[in-house]
């Protein structure tokens, strides 16, 4: 390696693991990587700027804002509501169906909201039927965490996949004539799904009956959570707008990052001008923003830069010119390592930025080395995902869950604990998809 290419991996991994020690804010940690690459000569300051793929933040700042204001309506409390009516009583049923719809609508709606926006009604019926609230809001992050690279819409993975691929929001669904993230992502959450619906039916939570004295306020009827129907209806009619449009870029020939602004756009015209005319009530568009994470925007924005500078001194072709000989040897091996390899590594680190920097691998491979890069790019993402549900390290919803459920039951888990939930899901859903992928994206194209 030249001397700048090593001072240039030096500063990322120097950065990377400041990311995941956290001795300062990571935001800044990834901020002082950009700088310093810049000042070591491993890229200019003009460059750092256009490594960043805006369209991507687009889509993340539009598509969060939207979903701001989808947590306001109350339908994300109704649903909930409904899954405890349709499950009886029996909270085995209601944590395993409560789970599964996170874990669906995560697919539109970043998952720490998610977990934001279901915790409050564990809580409330923990209360009712006295169980503790750690276990339930826990496996509600693992839920949240799981399905949000089935589309293109719920984290940064299928987005980074579509800079780096050109992947459209159909090609999530269905590409080259065989099913894709959606369906084998579906596929295997529904049997990580039923596994625990058996493990909470073995647990004391099967025994769990409703407190007399609270039963008069057990749950309200389920509409009432939806306070303001008009506005209820107008957001989730623009963001159904928004996901069809994303849909039809290539119809519509825009970036999708202008298509997610647009709605977001919309929605917030909508209601500056027609609140009062049509008594909308929405909460105003200086709260809706002060919610936004800008902390984990201005992390993306520092992350594509850092890994902008990793490719600009040509490090990303070295990592790739090592993988060359598995992957030419044999297809299923070079997969399997990457699939294997990469679980462990984002159970413990950052995921995102290491999804990031071994896309750009893949791609300079297959560009150079006459590779198809699909299975090794849907290899990458889904372990990347799956893989993350290990530690709090990995995935900042299991972080939140955590801690949410702590300060709710009074007490802290044990590590052991921890890992009784995140490791059975982890094992059970790599296995599983590992299985699905390997007949379905490696032997047709061995």
């Amino acid at each position: 390696m030249e001397p700048i290419q090593t001072i240039t991996t030096l500063i990322f991994l120097v950065t990377i693991g400041l990311v995941i020690v956290r001795w300062i804010d990571s935001v800044v940690a990834a901020m002082l990587g950009v700088i310093t690459m810049v000042v070591a000569g491993s890229m200019t300051e003009v460059q750092a700027f256009q490594f960043v793929d805006w369209n991507v933040i687009a889509i993340l700042v539009s598509i969060w804002l939207i979903a701001g204001y989808f947590g306001k309506t109350g339908i994300p409390q109704y649903l909930a509501d409904m899954t405890l009516r349709i499950s009886r009583g029996n909270i085995p049923l209601f944590i395993t169906l409560i789970g599964t719809l996170s874990g669906f609508v995560s697919m539109f709606i970043d998952n720490v909201v998610v977990v934001l926006m279901i915790a409050p009604i564990i809580f409330h019926i923990r209360k009712l039927y006295h169980f503790e609230g750690t276990g339930p809001i826990l496996f509600i992050g693992l839920c949240s965490n799981f399905m949000g690279t089935a589309l293109l819409l719920g984290d940064l993975p299928p987005q980074m996949l579509h800079s780096v691929s050109g992947v459209e929001f159909l090609g999530f669904i269905w590409q080259f004539g065989r099913p894709s993230s959606f369906i084998i992502l579906t596929m295997t959450y529904l049997v990580v799904v039923l596994f625990f619906y058996f493990k909470f039916s073995r647990s004391s939570l099967a025994q769990c009956v409703i407190d007399p004295k609270a039963a008069h306020v057990a749950v309200q009827e389920p509409m009432e959570h939806i306070q303001n129907k008009r506005f209820a209806f107008i957001v989730c009619a623009v963001f159904l707008l928004t996901i069809i449009g994303m849909s039809l870029r290539q119809v519509l020939g825009v970036k999708l990052g202008f298509i997610a602004f647009s709605g977001a756009l919309l929605l917030v015209l909508i209601f500056e001008l027609f609140k009062n005319s049509f008594r909308l009530d929405p909460p105003s568009l200086e709260e809706m923003l002060a919610e936004l994470d800008w902390k984990a925007i201005g992390f993306y924005v520092s992350l594509f830069a850092l890994v902008g500078g990793l490719e600009h001194a040509h490090i990303l072709k070295i990592v790739a010119d090592w993988l060359v000989p598995y992957i030419q040897s044999s297809l299923l091996l070079g997969v399997s390592i990457l699939y294997w390899v990469t679980a462990p590594i984002v159970g413990i680190v950052e995921h995102d930025a290491y999804i990031l920097t071994l896309l750009y691998v893949i791609r300079d491979l297959a560009q150079t080395h006459n590779i198809d890069p699909w299975p090794l790019y849907w290899g990458l993402v889904w372990a990347g995902t799956l893989g993350s549900n290990l530690t709090i390290a990995g995935a900042p919803a299991l972080y939140v869950a955590l801690t949410m459920g702590e300060r709710e039951d009074g007490r802290k888990w044990s590590l052991r604990e921890f890992l009784g939930y995140s490791v059975p899901y982890v094992i059970i859903s790599l296995v599983v998809c590992y299985i699905l992928m390997i007949l379905i994206w490696v032997l047709p194209f061995m």
